[in-house]
């Protein structure tokens, strides 16, 4: 397993967060991932699970973190938005573990993928695109997040809590 970590700035639009996304590659290998995926983000109290694609949009999230898991296939995404951001491509096994306010897309259309999402202690997300509106709220709502208690895929021996909590 390899360990990467991205940061971005705020683009105007998206607002990201001064905490790193961590990608996981190759956590697990096997064909069809998504019960795995899905049992380790509930043992580690990342819950309010669901499985399908990432939305094409850049979208945000201001109410919780998100984990994002490939259970099967691969699709490339844009991360951070459009003016700051990096295209990357996730495969079966890899873990993204997005901050809340980093945006994300899915480049790659159509659905020869699915993923395995969840949130800390399963909290409640929104969707926020970042209008002036959805930006004033984010940059209130974010800082106020605490930090998760526990790292999706390693629980307390996962690199979220190293790197999150040093920054």
């Amino acid at each position: 397993m390899h360990i990467e970590t991205y940061s971005f700035s705020d683009d105007g639009v998206i607002p990201n967060n001064r905490l790193p996304v961590i990608l996981y590659r190759q956590v697990e290998e096997g064909n069809n991932l998504s019960a795995w995926l899905e049992n380790r983000f509930k043992a580690n109290n990342w819950t309010n699970n669901w499985r399908d694609i990432i939305l094409p949009y850049d979208h945000f999230h201001s109410t919780t973190h998100e984990v994002l898991g490939v259970g099967y296939g691969s699709v490339s995404l844009q991360l951070g938005g459009k003016r700051n951001g990096l295209a990357l491509t996730v495969s079966t096994g890899d873990v993204l573990i997005i901050p809340a306010g980093v945006g994300h897309r899915a480049l790659t259309e159509g659905t020869n993928y699915e993923i395995v999402g969840g949130y800390p202690g399963g909290l409640a997300w929104d969707l926020m695109k970042g209008n002036l509106e959805e930006r004033t709220l984010a940059f209130a709502r974010i800082p106020q997040l605490a930090l998760p208690e526990t790292d999706p895929v390693f629980g307390t021996k996962g690199a979220l809590l190293q790197k999150w909590n040093a920054v």
